[in-house]
C-alpha cells in the first residue's frame, strides 16, 4: 500500500506522518519471566487536526497455525511533538495500560525512525514491577517495524518484544 501524506495533519507532526493509518502483523514476545510466544497485533494511529496523534494498539496470543488464542496487551496513548531539547528530544509518547501502569516516553523522531526511552513509569499497587523501557519504531520497506527493551520483575534492561506490521489503511 502506497503511503500518502494526510494534508490535514498538523505541520508539527510531519516527522511522525508515516505512522498515521491502520497496521496489522505479527511479532514475538519473550522475557526471562515469561514463555516466548508469537502474537498478532493491530495498531491504529489517527489524528483530528490538532498537534498530537492518537495511538491504539491491541495484541493477542497466536497458536501454531496463526489463530488468535487469547488477548494479550492493550495500550492507548498519544504521540506529541515537543520543542527540541539540547539532548535532541523532540517527541513524547504517553501510554496507558489496563494492567495498571502509565508510561511517558521521550525521544527523537527522524524521517522514518523514532527512538524513545521512558522518562517516567507510574504503576498501581496491584501492577507488576516495571522500571523502564526503550522503544524503536521504523518505517522499513513500507512496513512498521518496532522493538521494545524492558527492565522489569527484577531483570535488567533487555529485549522484550518485536513486531513487523503492514499498513492496512
Amino acid at each position: 500500500m502506497v503511503f500518502q501524506l494526510d494534508t490535514t495533519l498538523h505541520e508539527d507532526l510531519a516527522p511522525l506522518a508515516w505512522l498515521v493509518g491502520s497496521w496489522a502483523g505479527v511479532g514475538l514476545v519473550g522475557y526471562p519471566t515469561i514463555e516466548s510466544q508469537r502474537f498478532g497485533q493491530e495498531v491504529v494511529v489517527s489524528h483530528d487536526g490538532r498537534r498530537f496523534l492518537r495511538w491504539e494498539s491491541r495484541t493477542w496470543a497466536l497458536d501454531e497455525d496463526g489463530n488468535q488464542v487469547r488477548p494479550l496487551a492493550t495500550e492507548l496513548g498519544f504521540w506529541r511533538p515537543v520543542t527540541p531539547a539540547e539532548d535532541g528530544t523532540n517527541v513524547e509518547l504517553l501510554l496507558a495500560h489496563p494492567t495498571g501502569f502509565v508510561e511517558m516516553y521521550a525521544g527523537k523522531a527522524e524521517p522514518a525512525k523514532v527512538e524513545l526511552r521512558t522518562d517516567g513509569v507510574m504503576r498501581s499497587p496491584e501492577a507488576k514491577e516495571y522500571a523502564a523501557a526503550q522503544r524503536l519504531y521504523g518505517y522499513v520497506e513500507s512496513k512498521l517495524m518496532w522493538v521494545m527493551d524492558m527492565a522489569a520483575m527484577g531483570q535488567e534492561m533487555q529485549s522484550h518484544i518485536s513486531a513487523e506490521l503492514t499498513r492496512t489503511s
